[in-house]
């Protein structure tokens, strides 16, 4: 599998989230969750004044931008590309280019390296959230995501929860 990027795609103005939320609903139903990666409408706290009363809101960094981490290939170009309210990818022609590593982390994204020590077969309990104090067994792992999938008991059968990283203690 090719390195995962993060790119920049265009959209009409003010169909930002829902252009991420198409796109998030696309990756669930065509099984793409290890191309496309995670998709983004960067936000910052604005303080704002408005009778009289300050207040923090949240705006859109990039108004008409939404950024997506994905590995490039012709299906997750097609599938981006061809989301209603996205106009293209921002790069020469219709090339899409790579942010680079400087770009993101003064975006205030970073790459961040992970080390995990554990691995499939490995008993873990969640430490945080709905399912906290619960113990299972590792079924897989997803590096890119930073999340393993484990089995809990849900109404009698077991289903699997994908949880992050953070979330789950090696016992």
């Amino acid at each position: 599998m090719s390195e995962a990027n993060w790119y920049v795609v265009h959209t009409y103005s003010g169909y930002e989230n829902k252009v991420k939320a198409n796109i998030d609903k696309t990756i669930e139903n065509r099984h793409l969750e290890n191309q496309i990666l995670e998709v983004r409408v960067p936000l910052e706290d604005v303080e704002e004044n408005k009778d009289g009363k300050r207040r923090i809101v949240q705006k859109k960094m990039f108004p008409g931008y939404v950024l997506i981490h994905m590995v490039m290939n012709d299906d997750t170009w097609y599938v981006v590309r061809n989301t209603r309210g996205v106009t293209g990818f921002v790069g020469p022609g219709s090339k899409p280019v790579a942010l680079s590593e400087a770009e993101m982390e003064r975006l205030g994204i970073q790459n961040v390296v992970v080390q995990i020590d554990f691995e499939v077969g490995d008993s873990v309990v969640i430490t945080s959230g709905a399912w906290k104090d619960t113990e299972s067994v590792i079924q897989s792992i997803n590096e890119a995501k930073r999340t393993v999938t484990i089995n809990v008991e849900m109404m009698g059968r077991e289903t699997p929860l994908e949880i992050g990283f953070a979330e789950v203690k090696k016992l």
